[in-house]
């Protein structure tokens, strides 16, 4: 007699907004696959989190990963409901779990149904497998799994990238400033552009670095990279494509933006740095296994650049947990995660400001949250003349996203930055974002995509920036930088200027105001490449213990 269910904590999920049945039901006897997540031999300690120790892949499964015997009992418990593990890997703590929709539904406690929801990108609507309510396991492996994820697949998140409004509109009346010297412009500007303006250090490129990228849809094309680096005079660097839970890199859909934007901006800002792209199934599994396929990958990547998320009230704890737990992960490994923070304002709600919240995964305290501005400069001595939150909410075309976590709490980095009350209820919470850079779609980046040449903009492009930069930095500095807030937030005062950064002080996201030191609307500040690596050449290198 298999034993008795117990509730699998942080597991909660609500109903879905607009969710329809689906025309035709679930057949039970469907075989799908999960991914299982299991308690860690020890906890990862918070001073390997903070850095600036590091650890092997192998000594991080030794040391914190899963248990064989843990592994072995899942293995054993799960098939007697006719549940068959496939795949083990311990160092990441994930099971894959295969078997019957009924025999899911029998092992972890649920119903799950065929629905129809909006898809949060906004493209229409689309079908998956839907359930609310708690899951719950086996008791002998209570304490033991710590998330099953895959059962319910809907969409998990939206590319946070945008296009410039259509000819005519603020596009054109922007294109030109009236300033005298025509080298000053609002853009739109090239990768190698935004990375003058913002002093990333000299003689560096990224060589000897690995930049993994996390892709949820859509793909690239060879001749679209050989278009784009050929007309920046560059060679096009190593780009490789890594299939996570059955998808590959598949051009030809709305999200090649995303892709392309990602990476050219990491080439033309990194272009000695080579590129591995992980493309995943777009749910919180997919999501979940692309970023650990890429943290344990080899070789450990310098970075892993994420443009992709949700408002942090959609996700379930327990994913949020797993994902949270892979970037403390990456931080011992010593792999900076860097994250777009929204183009939604402080919202995070692309159909209006009916809510304040923040971008998951960029809210997680163990991701760099990237934010946004809007620049404008002399592209002859790449002098920045302005730089301000970039807000179009009015016209609505985005805002860089924002504010103070409701689920995370404030991180001792961020405790003497001068994080406000949140506008949630006044609540304390980790602040977001951590840093900026140019967002803004108007005076954004030239890429290609299709074959066409065409400015795109968003979060979406700091996420990739920021991790060129850190590629960068870590080549000049012989360093790895894992979590890089403790050194970003080190001797931060409130109100005041951080060493490193362009402070950004004027502008708003919707709820929150900018102004000198951190803020909720762009962090720290854009970055002054150089003055960063002077800070860094001064700290303590990485160690192996």
């Amino acid at each position: 007699m298999p034993d008795p269910l117990v509730p699998l904590s942080g597991s909660e999920r609500s109903e879905l907004p607009g969710a329809q049945p689906a025309a035709a039901p679930l057949d039970d006897s469907q075989v799908i696959t999960v991914t299982v997540m299991l308690r860690r031999k020890a906890a990862v300690p918070a001073a390997l989190v903070q850095g600036p120790e590091i650890v092997s892949t192998t000594q991080l499964g030794d040391r914190y990963g899963a248990d064989t015997d843990d592994a072995q009992l899942v293995a054993d418990v799960l098939g007697g409901y006719g549940l068959t593990v496939t795949e083990f890997h311990l160092p990441s703590r994930r099971l894959k779990v295969s078997g019957t929709i009924a025999a899911m539904q029998s092992a972890f406690g649920t119903t799950l149904s065929a629905v129809s929801s909006p898809h949060p990108d906004g493209s229409g609507h689309v079908q998956h497998r839907y359930r609310t309510g708690s899951l719950s396991v086996p008791a002998q492996l209570s304490g033991i799994i710590t998330a099953v994820v895959g059962l319910d697949d809907r969409p998990a998140a939206r590319p946070q990238f945008r296009r410039p409004p259509a000819f005519g509109s603020r596009a054109e009346a922007e294109d030109e400033t009236g300033a005298a010297d025509p080298a000053v412009k609002a853009g739109p500007l090239t990768a190698p552009q935004v990375a003058s303006f913002y002093q990333f250090p000299a003689g560096t490129d990224g060589s000897g670095q690995t930049v993994a990228i996390i892709e949820l849809g859509g793909g690239f094309t060879q001749s679209d990279l050989s278009t784009y680096f050929s007309g920046l005079g560059l060679a096009v660097p190593s780009v490789t494509a890594v299939g996570v839970d059955g998808s590959a890199n598949t051009p030809g859909q709305d999200a090649d933006g995303e892709v392309e934007l990602d990476i050219q901006v990491v080439g033309g800002v990194a272009p000695g740095a080579a590129q591995v792209v992980y493309f995943g199934p777009n749910t919180d599994q997919g999501f979940i296994d692309a970023i650990s396929d890429a943290v344990h990958g080899a070789p450990t990547p310098i970075a892993v650049s994420i443009s992709w998320g949700m408002s942090e009230d959609q996700w379930s704890q327990q994913s949020r947990a797993a994902m949270d737990s892979i970037f403390a992960d990456a931080a011992a490994l010593g792999v900076t995660v860097t994250v777009a923070a929204g183009d939604n304002g402080a919202s995070d709600d692309p159909g209006g400001q009916n809510s304040v919240h923040c971008d998951f995964p960029a809210s997680s305290p163990n991701a760099l949250a990237c934010g946004g501005t809007k620049l404008v400069g002399n592209t002859t001595s790449y002098a920045i003349s302005s730089e301000v939150v970039w807000n179009e909410l009015s016209s609505n075309e985005g805002a860089g996203g924002g504010g103070v976590s409701d689920t995370f709490p404030l991180p001792a980095y961020q405790q003497s930055a001068g994080v406000p009350a949140s506008a949630n209820g006044g609540g304390s919470g980790r602040g977001v974002p951590d840093v900026a850079g140019n967002a803004d779609p108007v005076t954004g980046y030239l890429v290609v995509v299709d074959g066409r040449q065409q400015p795109i903009g968003g979060t979406s492009a700091v996420a990739p920036l920021w991790a060129g930069l850190i590629a960068r930095l870590a080549q000049a500095s012989g360093k790895r930088f894992g979590l890089f807030q403790p050194l970003l937030y080190s001797g931060v005062t409130a109100g005041v200027a951080a060493l490193g950064f362009n402070d950004v002080v004027s502008g708003s996201n919707g709820a929150y105001h900018a102004g000198p030191g951190w803020d909720a609307c762009t962090g720290l500040g854009s970055p002054d490449g150089t003055a960063l690596l002077a800070r860094l050449s001064s700290t303590t290198p990485s160690t192996a213990s």
